[in-house]
């Protein structure tokens, strides 16, 4: 059989609820962040994010936090084939904290869980087949069910000539030998731990653990002693993790100290978390092994890898990119607290977002002031309206991907409420209508706080009405407000879109966009998004797409707005603008509502008669842009980038 996957890892799988306040008692934490969590899971979306392709054979519950972890794990291009949905347990859940960088409360709650009912009637040995390489950690081994699927897992790795590796991962209280409130304990002695251990070793070509985890393997605290014990009962490549030290890589025969091992460079960096560093370290070392590097190399891969998880909150979010990767190990470290380094932040960012937004047809109806100007408009009769928008947009997209909308949350509540969950690209203003100076509905708060309750598949939406001949006083008082969004998108881990519109504010040339553009750049603010209005000349979509690519390479793209144009004069225009690659489509609201709107208002409308008639309109839209990028993509696009 072909082996299309370069691993799977086998094991741990839970929800990670971090403690969101920094130093104090896990008793006292306020708020919690929730992410991909557990070793073997945590190991293969590293090694996803390093370009590796990934699998993972686990147990999750047929629950909110299991779909979670299986949605999370598709969305970093991990093969859940060998993920069950386990119809009786929960999905294992983590609460943690980070009390200092050598402290980190920590409660597993997997009475019974799901990942521990792992069982060999879930190890697919066709499945297990496609892999170069199977990778197992210590927690498994501790149950006699868990412990034979695992064991099944290897031992068809070994038969279908994949390699195989341990990371030893011992928590003591997984085994039993600790308490509930002793989650961060690392080591405790034990004869049996350590002979079930040892009786697995021989079955692995890879064996990676810190110097305590190699303390319970071997059997004794005396590190060397314990390395040769192992290397007694297997022949493995052993990997020693020493903290701050580096690790170091043992292919054959243990020498007479740590140091004349093989080593690799490490990073001088602010160590301010440590939890999930040894999955990351894991991460970037299985690239190296598999990509066939020099030991010192996969270990430098490794120790780069940790370096990021102990610098960031989190496990799996704080694990780079390949891309991200490269670029450390080219230029270095310029900020030791790398959580701080805009430049590096900024790729680590942009170079993990998730999700194909290559064409994107939105339906904007966020509009505000221009329905509550309507005739008969109330804000009851809005909200309806716009749910019938959101009928319109659902009946066109049909679960396709590559359609989305815009709606507000003050007017649009319920349709936003009803549009979760439907694979709809989904934007929501924050700006008050027509402010300049830029103001922030008040849901939002002066501080952006109100971002804090939007959920994650919201895109922040804002409108800045700003002209490079502004004053500076105008300007400033924008930059700021911005300034201030764009940061709590950022805290918020929330996608962010920046739409200007300088024709509304003053006369535009072929460079007015393409100097607003510079301009926020210039600031440090990285839209994920821009939304831009239609440009009078080829040259105008030239100058602003080389401002967006010079400054931000990994940037989403472009969306086009429609300004209540005609759809004539709009297919004229996607025509223009299908010829640029940044231009991923269009963000159009009252060429599509208009009519309806005002007629059903008016009480000349049904609702059914709305909804088919918006329908119709941006299905014809949705037609055009099509026709447009097809038509470009004959002729020749532009890149830009």
């Amino acid at each position: 059989m072909a082996k299309d996957l370069d691993l799977i890892t086998i094991g741990r799988s839970s929800v990670d609820l971090y403690g969101g306040q920094i130093g104090g008692r896990l008793e006292d934490m306020r708020s919690f962040d929730k992410y991909v969590g557990g070793s073997p899971t945590n190991m293969a979306t590293g090694t996803a994010r390093l370009g590796l392709k990934s699998a993972l054979i686990t147990r999750v519950g047929d629950e909110h936090m299991g779909r979670f972890l299986i949605e999370e794990l598709k969305r970093e291009g991990v093969d859940t084939t060998g993920v069950v949905t386990d119809p009786e347990r929960l999905t294992a859940l983590v609460i943690l904290g980070i009390r200092d960088d050598r402290q980190f409360p920590l409660i597993f709650y997997r009475e019974n869980c799901a990942d521990m009912a792992l069982s060999e009637a879930d190890i697919d040995e066709g499945f297990v087949a496609r892999a170069r390489a199977v990778v197992a950690t210590g927690t498994h081994l501790s149950h006699p069910r868990t412990e034979a699927a695992v064991l099944k897992a290897i031992r068809l790795a070994r038969k279908h000539g994949a390699r195989t590796a341990l990371d030893i991962d011992y928590r003591p209280n997984l085994w039993g030998l600790a308490g509930h409130g002793a989650g961060e304990e690392r080591f405790i002695a034990s004869d049996k731990v350590t002979a079930k251990l040892q009786s697995t070793l021989s079955l692995f070509d890879l064996v990676v653990g810190t110097e305590e985890e190699f303390h319970i393997a071997g059997g004794t605290t005396d590190t060397l002693a314990a390395l040769r014990a192992v290397r007694a009962v297997s022949a493995a490549t052993l990997v020693l993790k020493r903290g701050a030290a580096g690790a170091v890589a043992f292919a054959g025969a243990i020498p007479a100290s740590l140091d004349e091992g093989e080593t690799g460079p490490g990073f001088p960096i602010e160590v301010f978390n440590v939890l999930g560093a040894g999955d990351g370290f894991m991460s970037g070392l299985l690239k190296g092994w598999l990509d066939d590097e020099a030991w010192p190399r996969s270990l430098e891969y490794a120790n780069a890898c940790g370096a990021f998880a102990v610098s960031r909150h989190g496990c799996t979010p704080s694990y780079p990119s390949l891309a991200e990767l490269d670029f450390f190990l080219k230029r270095g470290v310029k900020e030791k607290a790398l959580r701080k380094d805009a430049e590096l932040e900024q790729i680590h960012w942009s170079t993990n977002r998730k999700g194909d937004f290559s064409t994107m047809r939105v339906f904007a109806f966020d509009h505000r002031i221009q329905l509550e100007e309507i005739a008969g408009a109330t804000p009851e009769m809005i909200g309806a309206f716009k749910e019938l928008c959101l009928d319109a947009a659902l009946k066109v997209q049909a679960g396709r991907p590559g359609y989305g909308i815009l709606c507000d949350g003050r007017l649009g509540r319920e349709a936003l409420y009803r549009a979760a969950g439907r694979g709809l690209w989904i934007g929501r203003p924050v700006e008050w209508p027509g402010s300049r100076p830029l103001l922030f509905e008040p849901e939002i708060g002066s501080d952006c706080g109100g971002l804090a309750e939007w959920p994650a598949e919201h895109v922040v939406k804002c409108l800045c009405f700003c002209h490079p001949d502004d004053d500076q006083d105008l300007w400033a008082e924008q930059e700021a407000s911005v300034g201030r969004l764009f940061d709590a998108c950022r805290r918020n881990r929330l996608e962010f879109l920046l739409e200007v519109i300088p024709s509304k504010t003053g006369p535009v040339d072929d460079d007015t966009t393409a100097e607003v553009i510079g301009r926020f750049y210039d600031l440090g603010i990285y839209p994920d998004w821009w939304k831009l209005e239609p440009m009078a000349s080829e040259a105008a979509w030239e100058k602003a797409c080389a401002a967006i690519a010079e400054n931000d390479p990994h940037v989403r793209g472009i969306v086009m707005l429609g300004l209540d144009a005609s759809e004539e004069a709009l297919k004229e225009s996607f025509a223009a603008a299908a010829r640029f690659d940044l231009v991923k489509g269009f963000a159009v609201g009252r060429t599509i509502f208009g009519e309806a709107a005002r007629a059903y208002m008016a009480g000349e409308l049904a609702p059914q008669e709305a909804t088919a008639m918006m329908a119709e309109k941006y299905a014809r839209l949705c037609a055009h842009w099509d026709d447009a990028r097809a038509a470009a993509t004959n002729s020749g696009r532009k890149t830009t980038r």
